[in-house]
């Protein structure tokens, strides 16, 4: 089995992409622990960028050789540089185009709502979806970094590759997504304070290749916390969705995410009313869960239209294309979506 000084030298003579000099000169390889009776390796590797393409390249790199070396299972951990290691062996870099730069910006439509639970990732993957199947070049930032579920709800079960320096993002139903859930093992929690998660989201817009996107779409974390405001501060200009339930207190705490888009120079372009009511299957008779006018109360609030109700009904699964959120265009709350679509199309042209 491998030893740890044979761990790190080893890695210790892997470049740093970024500074493009040894791991070992940089004092980058920071832990290192071997089981040998699990043959197993955990290894903490400090990086200048984290949550990059260059990361998830090097990545690849150290599990392949020291799984060459002996090793049957490797565990890795990243963190950055420390800022005087930066200063020391940086060199300035041309400013390549980015998302937030480029000459003609695709539409951010960040999609927020007051408290969690009330569907606003399920909101954002069929949204998402449906301008697609009209037309759009779609782009998916699953923003919600604790509670990230946008690859899960997708069936997408493939990782973003590498190409040059940059990440390219997972492609499904006509939509480009990136996620934290690409960047952490199954089920292991997000442990992160909020400064490390600006970094992940900030490195979404500027280390991903997305290429020519009309859309944006952001699954914002709910509520008003530090990486909602965030993503705010990040794109001077946005439009939002706020996803509300009927119920009156739901309205109410969404009301406090419209006020935050609205102070911080966001449109908030419509109001959607998720779990409006049950249609039973047999009847046709509607019954209201969980109340009524929740939407309306909100959409009023903030003045702007009600862009749709869509009821609770599950989506019917498809065992080849499996995707446990995603409804087909043809399903009745397929068909909403596609409505409350084309409404947004009309209102982010005006």
């Amino acid at each position: 089995m491998i030893r740890e000084d044979e761990v790190r030298n080893i890695v210790g003579k892997m470049r740093e992409p970024f500074l493009h000099r040894p791991l070992g000169e940089l004092d980058a390889v920071k832990e290192v622990k071997v089981k040998p009776e699990k043959r197993h390796v955990s290894v903490k590797i400090a990086l200048a960028k984290t949550g990059t393409a260059e990361q998830m390249g090097i990545q690849q790199e150290i599990v392949s050789v020291l799984k060459e070396a002996g090793a049957e299972t490797v565990g890795l951990r990243f963190e950055e540089l420390p800022e005087e290691t930066l200063a020391k062996f940086s060199q300035p870099a041309p400013e390549s185009e980015t998302l937030l730069n480029r000459k003609n910006p695709p539409v951010f439509l960040a999609v927020a709502s007051g408290k969690g639970g009330v569907g606003k990732s399920t909101v954002s993957v069929n949204l998402a979806i449906s301008l697609a199947r009209l037309g759009k070049k779609v782009g998916l930032i699953d923003a919600d970094i604790y509670g990230f579920s946008v690859p899960d709800m997708m069936g997408i079960t493939v990782r973003p590759t590498v190409e040059g320096e940059k990440l390219l993002p997972v492609e499904r139903f006509g939509v480009k997504v990136m996620s934290m859930g690409f960047f952490v093992e199954e089920n292991a929690p997000v442990v992160w304070r909020g400064p490390m998660l600006g970094k992940m989201l900030n490195n979404f817009f500027h280390e991903v290749d997305w290429g020519e996107v009309d859309y944006i779409v952001l699954d914002l974390p709910p509520g008003t916390g530090d990486v909602a405001l965030d993503v705010h501060t990040m794109l001077p200009s946005s439009k939002e969705i706020i996803v509300t339930t009927p119920h009156p207190t739901a309205a109410f705490v969404a009301a406090r995410a419209g006020s935050m888009a609205i102070k911080t120079d966001h449109e908030v372009v419509g109001v959607i009313e998720n779990m409006a009511y049950y249609e039973s299957a047999k009847t046709g008779e509607k019954e209201f869960v969980f109340g009524q006018g929740g939407g309306d109360k909100l959409a009023e609030e903030l003045q702007v239209p009600l862009l749709g109700r869509i009821p609770l009904k599950q989506p019917d699964w498809d065992k080849d294309q499996f995707a446990p959120s995603v409804y087909d265009r043809s399903h009745p709350i397929g068909e909403i979506y596609m409505g409350i679509a084309q409404k947004v199309i009309e209102k982010t042209a005006e």
